[in-house]
C-alpha cells in the first residue's frame, strides 16, 4: 500500500508520497521535491533512483532472484523458450497455443530483408564492426516501412515481431559480410535460433548441421539476456521512447548503449582475459594468485555482479548448458582449458567464495559462444538479439503510459559564473 513518509528539511518537516511495489520495495516519490524545496537530488549512474514504475522484470539482487512478468527465470529456462519467453515480455502473460503460433507466424513472414537494404551492407568497410552495422540496419529497415514514424496501436504487433525476426537477419548478414562470405537467406521451415545458426554458418547450396544441444544453449543465452530491469540500454530505449521516436530508432539507440564494453561487451572481454593469459602460458593459476594479491593491476572478468549480491541465478541456468555443449563438440581449445581452471578454483577458493565472486551469466555464454564458433566481436550482437524483447516491452510500456512524459534529467550546474565577452584583441 502506498503511503507518504516525512524528512526533516532545513529544520522543518517535508511529506512525501512513497510508492510501494508488488515485491516490497518503496521508493520515495521526488516529483514534488523541487518544487516545496528548491532542491534536486543528485545520483551519479542512477544506483539509488526509480526512473519509472514497470510490471516487466524484478530483480533481487541481494537473493539472487530474476523474475519475468511473475515467472521464475529458472522455471522458464527449464520449460518455455526464447521466442515464448519474448510473447510472455511483450505483451504480459504467456501465449495460447493460438497466440503462439500467430506471432511464430508472424516472425517468420517478416524475417526477410527488403532486397534494397543489401545496398546498405555494401557500403559498409570490411572493419566495419557488427555493432555498428546492427545499429544502423535497423534504422535503415525502418525507412522501408514509412507508416512506422506514426504507427497505429494496432500496427504495433507487426512492427514489434517483424523487429525480433529481423534483427536475426541483419546480424548473421552482418557476419557474413565482415567476413567475405555470400549472404545466406532464412529458411521458413526453421525455428528461430536455428534459423540463424543456419544463416550464420551455412554455404550456398550445403546446410550446416543443426546440433539439438548446439541450438538449445544459444536459445537458452537469448532467453537469459531477453531483459533485466531498468539497465544502461534499456533505460536508453525508454529515454528515446519518451519522445515518442518510433520502435526501430528506440531500438537503435539501444544497441549503441550495449555497444559499451561496461555493459554488453562483458562476455567479450571474458575472452580477452583468458586470451591474455594464454598467451602469458599459464592455465589460470598464476593469474588468480595475482588478483588476490592485487599485483600486476589484473581484473578477473565474468565473476561477480553488480546487481546480484549473492549468485547470478542465470550463470546456475547455462553453466549446465556449457557443460553439455563442451562435451558434445570434443573442442580442445586451450582457452576452454583455462576457463575451466578459473571455475574450478573460484568456487572452492575461500578468497572468491567469501567474496561472492561467483562465475556470471558472461563468463559462461561467451564459453558457450566460442566453443560453437561465434567469432568474438559478434559476442554483443547476439546480446542484442537476446535483449529485443525486453526492449520492446519497456518501449510499450513507455508508449502505453497515458501519464509518460519526455525524459528530462536536472543537473548541478559545475562550471563558470557570469562573464563578459572580450573581444579577440583583449584576450591574454
Amino acid at each position: 500500500m502506498n503511503g507518504t513518509v516525512e524528512l526533516i528539511f532545513d529544520g522543518k518537516p517535508l511529506v512525501l508520497p512513497t510508492v510501494v511495489g508488488t515485491e516490497g520495495e518503496v521508493g520515495i516519490d521526488i516529483a514534488t521535491l523541487r518544487a516545496k524545496t528548491g532542491c534536486i537530488t543528485l545520483d551519479p549512474g542512477y544506483g539509488n533512483t526509480g526512473a519509472c514504475e514497470s510490471a516487466i522484470t524484478f530483480i533481487d539482487g541481494e537473493k539472487g532472484i530474476l523474475q519475468y512478468r511473475g515467472y521464475d527465470i529458472a522455471e522458464l529456462a527449464q520449460k518455455s523458450t526464447f521466442v515464448e519467453t519474448a510473447y510472455l515480455l511483450i505483451y504480459g502473460e504467456l501465449p495460447t497455443s493460438a497466440q503462439l503460433a500467430e506471432f511464430s507466424g508472424l516472425l517468420t513472414d517478416n524475417e526477410m530483408l527488403h532486397e534494397g537494404m543489401r545496398h546498405h551492407f555494401e557500403g559498409f568497410p570490411p572493419t566495419a564492426h557488427p555493432m555498428a552495422i546492427l545499429s544502423s540496419m535497423i534504422n535503415a529497415a525502418s525507412s522501408y516501412h514509412p507508416g512506422l514514424i506514426n504507427a497505429r496501436e494496432e500496427r504495433f504487433p507487426y512492427h514489434a515481431a517483424r523487429l525480433i525476426s529481423q534483427v536475426r537477419t541483419i546480424a548473421a548478414f552482418s557476419y557474413r559480410k565482415a567476413h567475405g562470405l555470400p549472404s545466406i537467406y532464412p529458411k521458413t521451415t526453421l525455428k528461430y535460433t536455428a534459423n540463424f545458426l543456419h544463416m550464420m554458418f551455412s554455404y550456398p547450396g550445403e546446410d550446416c548441421e543443426l546440433k539439438p544441444e548446439i541450438v538449445r544453449a544459444l536459445d537458452l543465452i537469448f532467453l537469459l539476456h531477453a531483459d533485466h530491469e531498468q539497465n544502461c540500454s534499456t533505460s536508453t530505449v525508454r529515454m528515446v521512447a519518451s519522445s515518442r521516436a518510433n520502435l526501430f530508432a528506440s531500438a537503435s539507440a539501444g544497441v549503441c548503449a550495449l555497444w559499451g564494453p561496461l555493459h554488453g561487451g562483458a562476455n567479450q572481454a571474458v575472452l580477452e582475459m583468458l586470451e591474455e593469459i594464454h598467451k602469458e602460458g599459464d592455465d589460470g593459476t598464476k593469474f588468480l594468485t595475482a588478483v588476490k594479491d592485487k599485483t600486476g593491476n589484473r581484473r578477473l572478468m565474468g565473476f561477480g555482479h553488480r546487481v546480484y549480491k549473492n549468485f547470478d541465478p542465470r550463470a546456475v541456468i547455462i553453466k549446465e548448458q556449457c557443460d553439455k555443449v563442451l562435451a558434445q563438440l570434443h573442442v580442445s581449445d586451450p582457452l576452454l582449458d583455462i576457463a575451466k581452471k578459473l571455475e574450478e578454483i573460484a568456487l572452492h577458493d575461500e578468497y572468491f567464495v567469501s567474496r561472492k565472486l561467483y562465475p556470471n551469466v558472461d563468463f559462461y555464454s561467451g564459453i558457450i559462444m566460442r566453443a560453437i564458433g561465434i567469432p568474438m566481436d559478434m559476442f554483443t550482437v547476439l546480446f542484442a538479439i537476446g535483449r529485443m524483447p525486453g526492449w520492446i516491452a519497456n518501449f510499450k510500456e513507455v508508449m502505453d503510459d497515458p501519464d509518460s512524459r519526455i525524459s528530462r534529467p536536472r543537473q548541478i550546474y559545475t562550471g563558470a559564473t557570469l562573464r563578459n565577452y572580450k573581444p579577440l584583441a583583449e584576450r591574454a
